[in-house]
C-alpha cells in the first residue's frame, strides 16, 4: 500500500510539475512575443502556427461586441502593411493583469488587458498558445479587442 501511495503521489507532482513548466514556457514565449511586436521585428509571424484562428472583436461604440476572424496569412499580410505606420507613431502595446492557464499539456492561454500606447483604453485579449513537437511554442488562436470600426467591413 505505501509503495502504491508513493508512486501515486509521484506522478502527480510530477504531471504538476510539467504543467507548470507548460505554464512558464508559454508565458515567456508571449514576453517574447510582446517585445518583438512593440520593436516591430518582422519575426513576429513566426509567433504564429499558419492554422491559426485570429480573432478581433470590434467594440462598438454602443459596447456591443462583433468577431471578425481571419486566418494567418492574411493577418499577417496586414500588419506588416500596418508596421511602417505603428513605427511612425511609435505604437506600442503594454498587457496587464496577465492570467495564464493549462488548457491540456502541451496547450496554454495567456489572458490579459491590452493597453494601447495611442489611448488611454483597456482591451481584453488572449493568446492560446501550442507546444510543436520541435518544442517550439507557437500561438493557435489569437483574440484582441479593438474600437478600430474599419476591422467591421471584414465582418461576415
Amino acid at each position: 500500500m505505501k509503495k502504491f501511495l508513493y508512486t501515486f503521489f509521484s506522478l502527480v507532482i510530477l504531471s504538476l510539475s510539467v504543467y507548470a513548466d507548460d505554464k512558464s514556457e508559454a508565458l515567456k514565449t508571449f514576453n517574447e512575443y510582446v517585445n518583438a511586436a512593440n520593436n516591430y521585428n518582422p519575426a513576429v509571424a513566426y509567433f504564429y502556427s499558419p492554422s491559426a484562428k485570429i480573432i478581433r472583436q470590434v467594440v462598438k461604440p454602443d459596447g456591443k461586441t462583433v468577431d471578425v476572424l481571419t486566418d494567418t496569412a492574411t493577418y499577417v499580410k496586414q500588419m506588416k502593411i500596418g508596421q511602417a505606420g505603428a513605427k511612425l507613431r511609435s505604437y506600442k502595446n503594454n498587457y496587464t493583469n496577465i492570467v495564464v492557464t493549462q488548457i491540456s499539456p502541451g496547450k496554454v492561454k495567456v489572458s490579459s488587458v491590452r493597453h494601447p500606447s495611442v489611448d488611454n483604453d483597456s482591451l481584453k485579449a488572449y493568446m492560446i498558445f501550442q507546444k510543436k513537437s520541435d518544442g517550439r511554442w507557437v500561438i493557435v488562436e489569437e483574440m484582441m479587442q479593438t474600437r478600430q470600426q474599419i476591422f467591421l467591413r471584414y465582418a461576415k
